[in-house]
């Protein structure tokens, strides 16, 4: 097992992926879920073709120390790697606030993790029952739901998102999904509309929103103090 950890990838200035924060993004390498609309098919492999090797990405955060304000560690499912804990506390020591994206499809390792975060992207998949035919993977549902509680429990700053392809989530699926989250006390829900240029599934087809969408828009801002969709 790798000591340090895998990234695939580096954006090295956002103001997208930490609310209000100037931030870089890490992404690290490897997921156990194989979303079929996964824009970043690369990640999933536990060794990918590209490799970021830990002490040059120190370095470049040290260079940037006063300039950024967070560091979001994005996937692939960060959570996948022991490294991980060590990386964010190695972060964290130069200053800057730490931000996860994350599925939670490990709920004991990515509640281990939460203590050492900021702030959190979490990514619901789908109404219980349904995402399995979103991520290949049987009892994903339970995985998602039950991190998604601990991050509730925990009191960490976080946003909840859910990417939308209306061949895999219709209406009534998000509407489900949406009422669920509500119920849960969630604030702030954020639809992200599917990247088709590249997906995993090369089978899926246009994500075509239903005539009713702008009806079924309204009604979801209702349920939450804060929603958005982004993109």
């Amino acid at each position: 097992m790798s000591t340090t950890l895998r990234v695939g990838g580096l954006v090295p200035l956002t103001t997208l992926d930490f609310p209000d924060h100037l931030a870089c993004v890490l992404f690290c390498q490897g997921c156990g879920w194989r979303c079929r609309y996964c824009h970043n098919p690369q990640l999933i492999p536990a060794r990918g073709d590209t490799s970021l090797a830990w002490a040059d990405l120190l370095a470049f955060l040290e260079r940037r120390v006063g300039l950024l304000q967070a560091v979001v560690f994005s996937g692939g499912e960060p959570t996948q790697q022991a490294a991980l804990v060590a990386a964010m506390a190695q972060v964290r020591e130069l200053g800057f606030k730490v931000g996860l994206h994350s599925a939670g499809i490990k709920p004991q390792r990515f509640a281990r993790v939460l203590s050492q975060v900021d702030w959190v992207g979490f990514d619901v998949k789908a109404p219980p029952g349904h995402g399995q035919a979103i991520t290949g993977v049987a009892d994903s549902d339970r995985a998602n739901w039950q991190s998604l509680e601990r991050l509730l429990d925990s009191g960490v700053a976080y946003e909840c998102r859910t990417t939308l392809h209306w061949q895999l989530l219709d209406a009534e699926r998000l509407w489900a999904l949406a009422c669920r989250l509500a119920e849960r006390g969630v604030q702030r829900f954020v639809l992200q509309p599917v990247r088709s240029a590249r997906m995993l599934d090369a089978r899926l087809g246009p994500s075509l929103a239903p005539a009713d969408w702008p009806a079924l828009r309204q009604r979801l801002e209702t349920l939450f103090p804060a929603f958005e969709v982004r993109g």
